[in-house]
């Protein structure tokens, strides 16, 4: 039996300009600047800088000779409307200087020293320690094994086994251990270890010895899991100690580097300031917003180029390879006059979706109390300023804004709603600001859990359910009540 269905679809494919200038939103300022570069490189009929000024002149539209071409795909040259390449109005002036640069900014960079890596710091190291040639190997070999904590995570056993199968470096566990010695005597102190545990007996080793220092090696080596459960009344009694000097061994681990690799300044890469995309200022009383300039360059269409074209028009005698070399001309001229318009629609972009930002949380902008901050999801600002939810993402984010408190990620602005006990809807960034300071003024000695942070809350005009109070907890990077609990 036959049967038959109408099924209607309506689907929206972007094209490849479209797709590219989504990504050019996305762009923050510096990796902006880069993809600028990077497209000037490539495209030599496009140029930075105001257009030179000169005489421009009036050219007709005159029909061009037909070409037989071979190529059923090439678009012949009287397709090529040639004066739509010579007249220079249609670039788009954006008046960036005058809106949002002036002779005070300061356009200095910041110079970053050159820095060698964490890794070959610590091989730099091994050039102290007398190694023949197989230790060299074998100790080379673990400090690149250690991750970027700090730590190698991997058993003797796995590191003799990758040693032999993929440096022919065939040696026994014993030997690995006695190298492993050796780097363990490296700086930072605790590099190399294969646990938390050996990580901080290994800087308490190289503490000069105190009763407090004696005391929090021997918690670490013999009780480690109850103190990491600060299991306090256990290890007093273990130790037949009082209150007071483990609070004084404690305050001797805690003063330990849990992850050493983390403190060496030359580990993670070169990490560049925060360039703000926006600076949001108070001048008499109203909020006064400005997009960062360098998002606005003075771009223009190449004056050879245009005149390349123009020499075309006033050839009398076409030939195939003029053909090829307008076409060529076309195709640049097409993705510079595109890429100057799509830096256009991004700067007017960046610019409408932060204004409206910056009004929906007007109140909080005006004072800093984060309290002021109103619920906003991407669909308000989306339905303020006509533009797609996803386009709304793209600024919010990967953009930061230079405010009166501070450098903010603009999507920190954005929260849900949540209704407090008189009805009124509330900003969730504000009831985690309320669980915080709830949480810093507990009694340390006996921190509260969240079942009474719920009640805390609810006594305060926010009924919020625990496990919800867990999450937003976890959110801020609160650790459970037990682990808060200190002596």
């Amino acid at each position: 039996m036959l049967k038959q269905f109408l099924n209607l679809k309506i689907s929206q494919k972007l094209s490849p300009q479209q797709i590219q200038l989504m990504k050019l939103i996305q762009l923050p300022t510096q990796a902006f600047e880069q993809r600028l570069l990077e497209e000037m490189n490539e495209n030599p009929a496009l140029e930075a800088g105001k257009e030179d000024e000169y005489e421009k002149d009036e050219y007709d539209t005159e029909e061009y000779d037909d070409y037989e071409d071979s190529e059923a795909d090439r678009v012949d040259a009287e397709d090529i409307n040639i004066d739509e390449y010579l007249n220079s109005d249609d670039t788009p002036d954006y008046k960036t200087q005058a809106n949002n640069y002036s002779d005070d900014d300061d356009n200095k960079e910041t110079p970053f020293a050159a820095a060698i890596s964490f890794h070959q710091d610590l091989i730099n190291q091994l050039n102290t320690f007398i190694l023949n040639d197989e230790e060299r190997d074998i100790a080379e070999f673990l400090v690149g094994s250690i991750d970027d904590t700090g730590y190698i995570r991997r058993s003797t056993a796995d590191l003799v086994d990758d040693m032999a199968f993929t440096q022919g470096l065939y040696t026994s566990e014993k030997q690995v251990e006695s190298i492993l010695h050796i780097i363990h005597e490296l700086e930072p102190t605790g590099v190399g270890a294969r646990d938390l545990q050996e990580c901080l007996l290994l800087q308490l080793k190289h503490k000069t010895p105190t009763e407090s220092v004696d005391l929090a090696t021997a918690i670490i080596e013999q009780q480690f899991d109850a103190f990491v459960r600060k299991h306090y009344d256990k290890l007093t009694q273990k130790f037949n100690i009082s209150s007071e000097q483990l609070r004084n061994a404690i305050h001797e681990i805690e003063r330990l580097n849990p992850k050493p690799g983390g403190s060496f300044s030359g580990n993670n890469k070169i990490t560049e300031n925060i360039v703000p995309d926006f600076t949001i200022r108070i001048v008499d009383g109203e909020l006064e917003l400005s997009l960062n300039g360098r998002n606005a360059p003075s771009l223009h269409v190449s004056k050879d180029y245009q005149e390349m074209m123009q020499t075309y028009k006033e050839s009398k005698e076409k030939s195939s390879s003029q053909k090829d070399a307008v076409q060529f001309i076309k195709q640049k001229l097409d993705s510079a006059k595109w890429f100057i318009d799509a830096i256009k629609q991004r700067q007017d972009t960046l610019f409408v979706t932060m204004n409206a930002i910056m009004h929906y949380q007007k109140d909080y902008l005006l004072d800093g109390d984060e309290t002021r901050l109103k619920p906003m999801i991407l669909k308000d600002i989306a339905d303020m300023i006509g533009l797609d939810i996803s386009t709304v993402s793209r600024v919010a984010n990967s953009k930061y804004v230079e405010t009166p408190y501070g450098t903010k990620l603009i999507k920190e602005f954005f929260s849900e709603a949540m209704k407090n006990d008189q009805g009124e809807e509330v900003s969730t960034i504000e009831i985690k600001r309320i669980l915080q300071n709830t949480i810093e003024e507990e009694d340390k000695k006996n921190p509260l859990p969240d079942d009474l942070l719920a009640e805390i809350l609810k006594e305060k005009g926010y009924p919020i359910a625990r496990r919800t109070i867990a999450k937003y907890r976890e959110q801020l990077e609160i650790p459970v009540a037990r682990m808060r609990k200190k002596l």
